[in-house]
């Protein structure tokens, strides 16, 4: 269990504690899938089921009980722990240096600015990139601190931590014949002209995996290097693309794009928070880096809610802005 999570840890004691992944994920501020894909680590880092899961109840396995009962004194040094957390809470002065992927854009500002409200001493200085690659560079030339990212890098002495999930799906227009379909067969995807982003990036990545996964090849009709780019190529009908659905989330709630259930789709992917693991961090960036594992998934859980709305309730909702409903004409 040496690489159990401490965010699994408390989910898992959560469910243990309820006996229920819904009423787990209502106190922890989680969807219920989120719970699920935690719970699901956990035990494949165990190497055993923690749970019976017989019908619609749920109860701890032998091991499960065994397990509990260290997860609360890790909980519990945890909590002893607080005065040294309070040191980096009360911090007045410093800066934090952070970079970031394109596509985390779509949230991270928002991250960094609920920071920023507890410590309003701290400067920080956030650094764009557009791929992982360009995010490591960085990293080394000790540019930034802290990267956020969804895929860890590789070949490089790092501590790469989970912190929410991340979805990608197929994105199309509004007026696509998909857009109206119940479900997307994979295969119907190889007719498809995809639109994509370039090789490196961890969007392309996710499309590579994907394809693989159903021995299917895309057709790539246009390559671009920006995820804002795609959509808009993707709303005029230009072809579709598998994108994170977080860089998606207003197209989707205004309607200005679609993303129809697919089979094998979402691809779920995880973001990272990401440090040189040779490098003792400054207090600003441990203090951050403690926020985001603390706070990172509950905010895109409750920003991103829509992204787990049944397919059929999104397309009504779709239809009816597109075609609102006649007013009455007021009575005389």
């Amino acid at each position: 269990m040496k690489n159990a999570t401490l965010r699994q840890l408390r989910i898992f004691a959560s469910v243990s504690r309820h006996l229920s992944f819904v009423r787990a994920a209502e106190e922890l501020r989680l969807t219920p899938p989120a719970v699920s894909m935690q719970i699901k680590d956990l035990e494949i880092e165990v190497g055993l089921p923690l749970f019976d899961r017989s019908g619609r109840k749920v109860s701890l396995t032998t091991v499960g009980e065994y397990v509990l009962a260290y997860t609360q004194k890790v909980l519990a040094a945890m909590r002893d722990a607080e005065d040294m957390v309070a040191r980096f809470r009360g911090l007045k002065t410093g800066a934090l240096d952070v970079a970031m992927v394109s596509t985390a854009k779509y949230f991270l500002p928002r991250l960094l600015a609920r920071f920023r409200d507890e410590h309003p001493g701290i400067e920080v200085r956030l650094a764009v990139a557009q791929n992982r690659e360009e995010v490591v560079a960085l990293m080394r030339e000790g540019i930034a601190e802290l990267a956020i990212m969804g895929r860890p890098p590789k070949n490089w002495p790092s501590r790469a931590e989970p912190f929410a999930m991340h979805p990608h799906g197929l994105v199309t227009a509004i007026e696509h014949p998909f857009a109206r379909a119940e479900r997307v067969p994979a295969a119907a995807l190889l007719d498809e002209g995809f639109i994509v982003r370039e090789p490196g990036s961890g969007t392309r990545a996710a499309l590579d995996e994907f394809m693989a996964a159903h021995h299917m090849s895309p057709r790539i009709i246009m390559q671009m290097s920006s995820n804002e780019a795609i959509k808009q190529a993707v709303m005029a009908g230009m072809g579709v693309a598998l994108l994170s659905l977080h860089t998606v989330g207003l197209e989707l709630e205004h309607g200005l794009i679609a993303a129809p259930e697919t089979e094998g789709l979402p691809l779920m992917r995880r973001w990272h928070v990401v440090n040189t693991s040779a490098k003792t961090l400054s207090p600003p960036a441990e203090a951050f880096r403690y926020f985001i594992l603390e706070k990172g998934e509950a905010f895109l859980a409750r920003h991103f809610a829509h992204l787990h709305e049944p397919p059929q309730l999104i397309r009504e909702r779709d239809m009816g802005r597109r075609f609102p409903p006649e007013r009455s004409p007021p009575a005389a």
